[in-house]
């Protein structure tokens, strides 16, 4: 899932790594395949942003593009640049270096990824913006949610799951994702849509509104242990994924008031979903990432024998004003009762959640 050297020390680690595929945290990963049946067709480079933020990309992403990848008998190579900005130019280099002809990234940031474009786009190789659209980067596609939905699904359930407790005039704390991110900058306008009236009309108060930095789950510990300092009294936390979700609810813990405030996430990670069993967590947005991964690939393979596939749909980036051709998919909230929707579904197992003192949440939650 998910060769001019910028860097000796980033280039030293991708080329030590090979053709591992690993989710380690240490250095970029990578994994490589060609296949005879694919040799009249172009390679195909992935490069996923790390695998500390989400677990996703290791544990979905990765093994969708490369079922599809395999599949389809195309060659492929999925790196994972660790969040190493030198490390990302690096690996984009060597995969144009090495034959790729179409180049599908999950940008660190616009201004990384726009680089990265800029050089493919110089050297003909097709650009797919993979679940974070590069702001002014003008990749010829770009494959995602409607991550204003997301927002908008995460500000819905803060609002069910505070009416649920019969809340009065709550201080909401928001939790953001990074601000170099322009999906996080989606998913706050989604949110914010929900949550300002509330604020406007004084059913809910506004609290501490603050981003975190790559996503770092470390950092959103130390942000929310801040904000609860200067604000005891939180009622509700608008948390942009599970893993900032987590952080906060580590520190609520802490103080005895897990399962007492509400917290929202986004990934139905196995750990958000484990916090939603035992009352910690109110919701998470599900993504049906099989579904994000198959229509990437599909113009990824569309692109590497040569077509000029058509998107669905499009999007304005804001920075550049141009409409860029996308597909997006649709999200999901997942709430205590339809837990069970995401490992029918197949993103998670049964033996993954449902371990240990969860076993028995798991049966009260009907998952099978």
């Amino acid at each position: 899932m998910r060769k001019g050297i910028l860097s000796l020390t980033a280039a030293a680690a991708v080329l030590a790594l090979g053709l591992t595929a690993c989710g380690g945290n240490s250095g970029p990963t990578s994994s490589t395949s060609s296949a005879s049946s694919s040799q009249k067709a172009g390679k195909i480079g992935v490069i996923l942003p790390d695998s500390k933020s989400s677990a996703r990309w290791e544990t979905a992403d990765r093994k969708y593009l490369e079922e599809a990848f395999k599949a389809a008998g195309v060659a492929y190579d999925i790196q994972n640049a660790q969040n190493d900005k030198t490390a990302f130019q690096t690996i984009a280099d060597q995969m144009i270096t090495n034959g790729a002809t179409v180049l599908m990234i999950v940008n660190l940031d616009s201004g990384t990824g726009k680089t990265v474009i800029d050089k493919a786009k110089s050297q003909g190789v097709a650009t797919i913006d993979y679940d974070r659209l590069t702001l002014g980067g003008g990749a010829a596609y770009y494959v995602s949610f409607d991550n204003t939905k997301v927002g908008t699904l995460q500000g819905e359930g803060l609002v069910k799951c505070l009416t649920d407790k019969k809340a009065s005039k709550p201080i909401i704390a928001e939790l953001n994702g990074s601000p170099t991110d322009n999906n996080a900058t989606l998913f706050k306008a989604g949110y914010d849509g929900v949550l300002k009236p509330k604020y406007d009309s004084g059913d809910f108060v506004k609290g501490p509104d603050q981003s975190v930095p790559d996503w770092d789950n470390t950092q959103a510990g130390t942000i929310f242990e801040q904000m609860l300092t200067s604000a005891p009294k939180i009622a509700g936390v608008l948390a942009a994924n599970d893993g900032l979700g987590n952080a906060a609810i580590t520190v609520l813990k802490k103080n005895n008031l897990n399962g007492k405030v509400p917290v929202t996430g986004q990934d139905a990670t196995v750990q958000g979903l484990q916090n939603i069993l035992v009352g910690d967590q109110c919701m998470t947005v599900y993504k049906a990432v099989k579904k994000e991964a198959d229509a990437a690939s599909k113009l990824a393979v569309a692109l590497a024998k040569g077509e000029k596939p058509t998107a669905s749909g499009s999007v304005k980036d804001p920075q550049s004003g141009q409409d860029v051709p996308a597909e997006l998919m649709d999200p999901q909230a997942i709430y205590l009762d339809n837990v069970k929707d995401v490992v029918a579904d197949g993103y998670v197992t049964k033996a993954e959640l449902c371990t240990g003192d969860f076993a028995a949440k798991c049966t009260e939650a009907g998952i099978q």
